[in-house]
């Protein structure tokens, strides 16, 4: 847990430095150029530095060990974060989108393509070091909330090559270039932030793990010697950590000290699969077990 804070807390504060510097060299090149694609950047820049706070205190929190209070742990402070984010960037979306529209309609020049285009290739050199950071980060930690903060800044490789590809069109004589890639990425930010809010609620809402993990569980699960079947599976996640419960089947005639044997066999087993896992398994004679139930959720 010591190793996992380090480079989650080192990922998290490269974030937000890159974001923040980002957001000075963009505002500055805006207000020089006048260029909605440009306003687009640093639109989606402002939205990188609150995500990366978020995601900076929320991994903070996150990885605080249960306490009397929360017994499940302070996971699901990355699921909350997340949220708030999806509602940030959709509110910022829709505000470039109609500034897009304006500019437009009312076709207003960009100025000074070349400082546009400078700091777009200066925004791609500083996001790929981030993300090339944060992918070390990921393989070494797992962390879901790294990889997310990952995948935006990735997307945001995108975004300047578009920026620099609406000002080259726009210094042609295309002014339409322009709006029209700003409106482009206003529709990017959206859509990327209703799955962001979608994936956050429905972890908020304690969604099972994915069908092959669950498949996975169950197959260890039967393959420890003495189960005779596995019956209630439920499963969720919270941040980090992975969360199974279920019931197993025994011999009617094993003694309490042969069955919790058993159980902690398969609590072990189970939590090695994807650590951190917390198991709790409930132990049933087979004779109870209704003939009919002879499903495993």
């Amino acid at each position: 847990m010591r190793d996992y804070g380090f480079w989650v807390k080192l990922a998290t504060r490269a974030s937000v430095s890159v974001a923040l510097l980002l957001i000075v060299v963009k505002a500055g090149a805006w207000l020089m150029t006048d260029s909605s694609s440009m306003l687009a950047s640093l639109t989606d820049s402002m939205l990188d530095s609150l995500a990366s706070l978020f995601t900076f205190f929320a991994v903070r929190y996150a990885i605080q060990p249960a306490d009397n209070e929360h017994r499940f742990g302070h996971g699901k402070a990355e699921s909350l974060a997340a949220l708030v984010q999806s509602a940030l960037i959709t509110g910022s979306a829709l505000l470039l989108f109609v500034h897009s529209i304006q500019q437009w309609v009312q076709g207003s020049p960009v100025q000074q393509h070349q400082i546009g285009i400078y700091v777009s290739l200066f925004a791609i050199v500083a996001t790929l070091a981030l993300v090339i950071l944060q992918r070390i980060v990921v393989a070494k930690t797992q962390s879901k909330a790294i990889a997310a903060d990952s995948l935006h800044f990735t997307s945001d490789l995108a975004l300047n090559t578009a920026v620099i590809v609406a000002l080259l069109f726009n210094a042609y004589g295309m002014g339409w270039a322009d709006s029209v890639f700003a409106i482009g990425i206003a529709i990017f930010l959206a859509y990327g932030a209703v799955r962001i809010g979608w994936d956050a609620f429905q972890s908020l809402m304690d969604r099972e793990l994915p069908e092959a993990e669950k498949q996975q569980i169950l197959a260890t699960i039967k393959a420890v010697p003495g189960v005779l079947g596995v019956h209630d599976l439920r499963t969720r996640e919270a941040g980090q950590v992975r969360f199974v419960q279920c019931h197993i089947e025994l011999d009617d005639h094993l003694s309490i000290r042969q069955a919790h044997h058993i159980a902690d066999t398969v609590e072990r087993q189970v939590a090695a699969l994807f650590p951190p896992t917390d198991v709790i398994v409930h132990m049933d004679p087979q004779s109870v077990v209704p003939d009919n139930d002879d499903t495993p959720f």
